[in-house]
């Protein structure tokens, strides 16, 4: 897409600004873009009051204390227990292809340690924090792969994700998985009808496909109104962002009432970077004898994730810190989050019309565009993503390594309809979490004006992870040229 054809999506916004509206006392940003024209809504992510924090090397514990200590893992019962090959699964020959095919070579940590537990017979249900980029979605998927039973014709295996993207990158990494099984179809329960098909259905008519992965909404409609799925007759459940799903009054009250309807024998897993402590007991009533791993906290950090201010009094000085990034450091591909809408926008627009390859992923785009706009930044065609907070969770894309915040993710108070100045913990991990994939190097910069520094200061106090200021150093110290 040339930018000239780009710039065009934006002409709707004249003189869009930079600038948010206000929120509580420390919020208030001068007005150095141009001034907005009309009244703006803050794009907010789901939030959490607590946050179990991210391991680099995932290390879990079982919800048991006194097993760390007196389990070495090695018997095949132990929760603990662990493998160091896929080939000791004992998986199909065509499944095991599926895996040599997607490039997997030995199991990530949360998958040598699942693993073993939900192949287990008779089957395990597990509640699994895992950081991102680990390979929590092909631990789940290789597990429901394996119990897959092709003389069935019925939806056997029910994934949920919270949102439309992440529901299609489950799929991606399954069909790829199931290269090598033929019977292996998938229906998407998500809103979009080109995707979805559901003008094919039938009401009343069960699917006879093996998987579904949707939507809350989407998926509760195909099994109550449409009546194309059969709880009774599910094998496996899995919630993927699982903190997401039953944090929210909405999305809480739909996964309960999906697993009460389920026989008891379906296996049920959720999984998730992320849970607090109410998280965990509300998964913990819905799901029977859980297999529970979670990180230590006392060896949570953030260590493969290089994390950089820079001082900025407003929004002009924050698009100069952009472009002083730019010319300083050779990027491959990135990720700038923004809190509202028309601050994307306005950041989108005037980075296109000067010539930076970059395009806008918002809420307000249809389901086709955003994964079109996704596909493209995955395929390598542009640089550069500006988003909003709809996109902190779940986009996976292997080759960023840089995230730039430039706006601090806060708490958004409902009551007020404003952001509270209190950072939002569990946005800025996922953000920064879209760099430093499977282990690799990342880079964070947050752009923060005086007022935010105690905002920056608590970040840094809870992960308890220092944050540097940065400076010309840092390029030819630290590599940065490359990343």
């Amino acid at each position: 897409m040339a930018n000239s054809d780009k710039a065009s999506m934006f002409r709707g916004f004249k003189n869009v600004s930079g600038i948010a509206p206000p929120t509580s006392n420390s919020q208030q940003q001068s007005n150095n873009f141009n001034e907005m024209l009309y009244e703006d809504q803050p794009e907010i992510v789901m939030t959490i009051d607590q946050l179990s924090l991210l391991n680099k090397h995932s290390n879990l514990r079982d919800i048991n204390y006194s097993l760390i200590h007196e389990d070495d893992g090695s018997s095949p019962q132990s929760p603990l227990h662990s493998v160091k090959t896929f080939e000791e699964l004992k998986l199909e020959p065509q499944l095991l292809n599926g895996i040599y095919y997607m490039g997997f070579r030995r199991p990530s940590r949360i998958q040598e340690r699942a693993l073993p537990q939900l192949l287990a017979y008779p089957p395990r249900n597990m509640i699994a924090q895992s950081q991102n980029g680990t390979g929590k979605t092909a631990a789940f998927s290789l597990a429901t792969l394996s119990r897959m039973d092709p003389n069935l014709d019925h939806v056997q295996a029910l994934i949920l994700s919270p949102t439309f993207e992440l529901a299609l990158q489950i799929g991606k990494v399954i069909e790829n998985m199931a290269k090598f099984l033929p019977h292996i179809k998938i229906a998407y329960a998500v809103r979009d009808p080109t995707i979805s098909k559901r003008n094919e259905y039938t009401k009343g008519k069960e699917l006879n496909v093996p998987f579904v992965i949707g939507t809350p909404g989407t998926v509760e409609d195909w099994c109550r109104k449409m009546k194309i799925i059969d709880l009774k007759k599910l094998r496996m459940f899995v919630v993927d962002e699982a903190d997401v799903m039953i944090s929210l009054p909405g999305f809480s009250q739909i996964c309960f009432n999906l697993k009460t309807a389920m026989g008891k024998d379906c296996q049920t897993m959720l999984f998730s970077a992320t849970y607090s402590d109410e998280v965990m007991d509300f998964a913990k009533r819905i799901i029977e004898n859980p297999v529970i791993f979670r990180l230590k906290r006392e060896e949570q950090s953030l260590s493969n994730i290089r994390q950089f201010y820079i001082k900025c009094n407003n929004d002009e000085e924050k698009y100069e810190a952009v472009k002083t990034i730019y010319s300083s450091i050779t990027i491959g591909q990135a990720m700038i989050f923004c809190r509202y809408k028309h601050t994307a926008h306005a950041l989108a627009l005037r980075m296109i019309n000067d010539k930076h390859c970059v395009e806008l992923l918002s809420s307000e785009l249809s389901v086709e565009q955003r994964a079109a706009v996704i596909n493209r930044f995955r395929d390598g065609k542009f640089r550069v993503l500006v988003v909003t907070n709809v996109c902190a969770r779940g986009i996976d894309i292997d080759d960023i390594s840089l995230v730039l915040n430039f706006e601090f993710p806060l708490i958004y108070d409902e009551t007020k309809r404003c952001f509270a100045d209190k950072p939002d913990y569990d946005t800025y991990l996922h953000r920064i979490g879209r760099a430093g994939r499977f282990g690799r190097i990342g880079h964070t910069f947050n752009l923060i004006t005086p007022s935010e520094m105690p905002l920056l200061e608590q970040i840094e106090n809870y992960f308890q992870k220092p944050i540097m200021e940065f400076s010309e150093k840092h390029i030819v110290d630290d590599d940065l040229y490359k990343i």
